[in-house]
């Protein structure tokens, strides 16, 4: 049987590795070789590292190469070459390059040259203090200017990350809510296209007038006041309180209910970027789902440049930088809000002829009581009953659409109309601060509008592309044939109450979609996915919120009688105003 027989150890009781005090110990084999300290921290990078020495000692290559590959300083010296001392002695360095000779240039020449250079300057349109700084700016070499100019790109963001603006939830989350799902807005947008679901007409109520022709030839020359209808009546009611669907609802007519504005606000969501919240209910036995509105939310007024780089400054970073009275800006967003659904309202009911040309429809309008009409009439607005059929007719939406008008084309035919007013306005505390600019990065209509109208429109889809991506889903929603649009600008930038009418322009609603990128397979998809997420849901009420600083959208499932105090106090607050009245 082979023997196993244990190698010569030596023991070394004063420290680690082996003992140097026994010379003359043949086996002692490792006595006086060179010994590294080793640690499981040390980050082995090379075997030979030739480019020690290079960057003649730049103290950021050190830095970063010491991260990488250890510290100099722990480097061990046994290992390291070494030079004989005696034959170093024996090289010298000898450099036999001539040093470039120094160039000479008269004073006169090179007055001459700084008199040409302020000249160019003066042709870029700066002044002396802009030409003396520029002056070395462009005798950099390239290099040089294009990272500086990187170096201002990267200050640019910094700043605007610190002027980023938190703002607040559209309603305040319970804690008696439970969160049961979320998700991003761009997973909206990449849904995938679904076809477009047939429709049919239900009811007609209503009436509309006759479009006026003379709008067509509105220019900044021949501009035209806006006026108030301070005799018009609308009425944004939301689904649950129209009785019309409720009967709909009750015949069953369909399994999904909701209006024009509220279907359009969730096609156009991914655009978003305020919050916003909508209330879902789900009845019980039938399943139908109600797709509602708080009556206490901001949801039937328009923003304004909601999709710009500048937007709008709210009440609190206007009142944190000392402007004034933030309550009191006509360019808050709060404000410009309420201008924009002001002049919305006006323009629609402005660009229509008198009663004589009206059509009335087969039932008048539902909202309108003629005893407490107060000396008011309803607006010009025509109450489009339709049902769209869709995933292969298990999903039967029902909607009530808008229309606005009727366009005349020729003796016997005629074209329904949607009528909607762009605004701008003069945001001077934008402009006055780094980064704004007049109207949020908008340019003067009136100088642009009439030779350039394209590019006041392009400025515009960017500056405001999720309210026009809203109003094109609520005209392919009516089966609106035309969509008018008017630009509307103050008479005087400080004054918020009087506006002009300074062009207009009529668009087919597909095609307007395919200008702005609005995919209508796309509209279809959300709804469709929203709809099969709550049939998977119980029955009861649920909130659909988007997040208010990030893209992101949750659903929460809510008590049955969350809102309800709200509608008890408005009901309990016009009791009051009745009574007060009466006495």
């Amino acid at each position: 049987m082979a023997s196993f027989s244990i190698p010569y150890v030596p023991l070394n009781a004063n420290s680690w590795g082996p003992p140097s005090d026994d010379p003359n110990d043949k086996k002692n084999r490792f006595y006086q070789l060179p010994y590294a300290p080793f640690g499981r921290s040390d980050r082995i990078g090379r075997a030979a590292d030739f480019t020690t020495s290079w960057g003649g000692g730049r103290q950021q290559y050190k830095d970063n190469r010491n991260r990488r590959y250890g510290d100099e300083q722990n480097k061990n010296e046994e290992f390291q070459y070494k030079v004989d001392a005696e034959e170093q002695k024996e090289f010298q360095l000898v450099d036999t390059t001539r040093s470039a000779p120094k160039r000479f240039v008269a004073p006169a020449r090179r007055r001459q040259q700084q008199n040409r250079l302020r000249q160019l300057n003066a042709r870029r349109g700066q002044n002396q203090k802009d030409s003396q700084e520029n002056a070395g700016r462009y005798n950099q070499p390239q290099r040089t200017r294009r990272r500086n100019n990187n170096w201002r790109g990267h200050g640019n963001r910094h700043n605007n990350w610190q002027n980023r603006v938190d703002r607040q939830a559209s309603v305040a989350v319970q804690p008696t809510w439970n969160k049961v799902d979320e998700f991003e807005l761009k997973d909206l947008a990449k849904l995938k296209d679904v076809s477009p679901p047939s429709e049919e007409d239900l009811l007609w109520c209503g009436f509309l007038d006759q479009y006026n022709d003379s709008y067509d030839k509105v220019n900044t020359k021949v501009s035209v006041p806006l006026k108030r209808s301070e005799t018009k009546e609308f009425y944004p009611v939301t689904t649950t309180d129209d009785p019309v669907i409720e009967k709909l609802a009750i015949e069953g007519t369909g399994n999904v209910f909701a209006t024009d504005a509220i279907l359009a606000h969730l096609m156009a969501s991914p655009r978003s970027v305020y919050p916003w919240d909508i209330v879902v209910q789900k009845l019980p036995g039938s399943g139908a789902l109600f797709f509602d509105k708080r009556d206490s939310s901001q949801f039937d007024y328009l923003t304004v440049s909601e999709t710009s780089n500048n937007p709008p400054l709210s009440k609190a970073e206007m009142g944190e930088s000392g402007g004034g009275d933030a309550d009191g800006d006509i360019n808050s967003p709060e404000r410009l809000s309420l201008e924009a659904t002001m002049i919305n309202q006006n323009f629609s009911q402005q660009i229509l002829r008198n009663a004589k040309t009206r059509e009335h429809f087969d039932l008048p309008n539902p909202f309108y009581d003629e005893e407490d009409d107060d000396e008011m009439e309803p607006a010009s607005v025509a109450y489009r009953y339709r049902r769209f059929n869709m995933a292969n007719d298990s999903i039967k939406l029902v909607v009530r659409t808008e229309l606005h008008g009727i366009v005349k084309k020729g003796a016997s035919s005629s074209q329904y109309m949607t009528a909607f007013a762009l605004n701008e306005f003069n945001n001077t505390r934008n402009s006055s601060q780094p980064g704004g600019n007049n109207n949020a990065g908008s340019i003067n209509w009136r100088d642009k509008i009439d030779s350039q109208r394209g590019a006041v429109l392009a400025t515009e889809i960017r500056n405001n592309s999720c309210k026009l991506a809203k109003w094109t889903a609520q005209s392919l929603l009516a089966g609106a044939d035309q969509m008018k649009i008017g630009f509307v600008s103050r008479a005087a930038k400080n004054n918020a109450y009087e506006h002009v009418i300074l062009a207009t322009q009529f668009s087919r609603p597909m095609d307007f979609a395919m200008q702005i990128t609005l995919s209508v397979g796309n509209m279809w998809a959300i709804i469709e996915m929203l709809v099969n997420l709550f049939k998977n849901r119980p029955e009861g009420k649920y909130v659909l919120m988007r997040d208010p600083n990030r893209p992101v959208v949750r659903l929460y499932s809510v008590p049955p009688d969350t809102f309800e105090e709200e509608d008890s106090d408005e009901d309990s607050d016009e009791e009051e105003e009745e009574e007060e009245e009466e006495e």
